[in-house]
């Protein structure tokens, strides 16, 4: 038994021997499983009343440490979004009562997102319950498997120059 990218494999090999495929192995199967990830991430954040972008912005926040804030620009080069992107869902989680802005005291002219209480409460209860449905993810593949395929996804990213912000020259 194969899966669907092994299938439209043999039928490419078929149909076009003289060609190599095999490209599609990798990249048609990552996006598959990323595309089936992302559906089953958003199913279980939207459970718990959070939307991607809105968890992304609560870890962001808290992995951070005390107070549990960032600059705006800070966060951009954290988070990877876009500026109109970042505002409209502080924006919107604001008015969920899960972050605030607040006007830094040495420049006001520089505005901090921080978590609020019920945002800290909200990425401390969910932030576990998230880790657990990752693992479902990933049940077929032992522990040695997961390193082995973290390491190789690593090295691609890196090819890629994804790089943390630090060693980017960012701060």
């Amino acid at each position: 038994m194969t899966d669907a990218v092994g299938a439209l494999l043999e039928q490419w090999r078929r149909e076009c021997p003289n060609i190599d495929f095999s490209p599609i192995g990798v990249v048609g199967r990552l996006m598959r499983i990323s595309r089936m990830w992302d559906k089953e991430i958003k199913d279980f954040l939207g459970e718990h009343g959070l939307e991607p972008g809105e968890f992304d912005v609560l870890s962001t926040l808290r992995r951070s440490g005390a107070p549990y804030e960032l600059t705006a620009g800070a966060f951009l080069r954290t988070s990877l979004v876009t500026t109109g992107a970042i505002t409209l869902r502080v924006d919107r989680m604001q008015g969920k009562g899960l972050v605030t802005r607040v006007r830094d005291e040495g420049d006001r002219r520089m505005v901090k997102i921080r978590l609020t209480d019920h945002g800290l409460e909200t990425i401390d209860r969910t932030l576990p319950l998230h880790l657990a449905n990752e693992d479902r993810l990933l049940q077929a593949l032992g522990g040695d498997d997961r390193e082995h395929l973290a390491g190789l996804l690593t090295g691609l990213l890196e090819s890629y120059g994804d790089t943390p912000p630090s060693a980017r020259g960012g701060k």
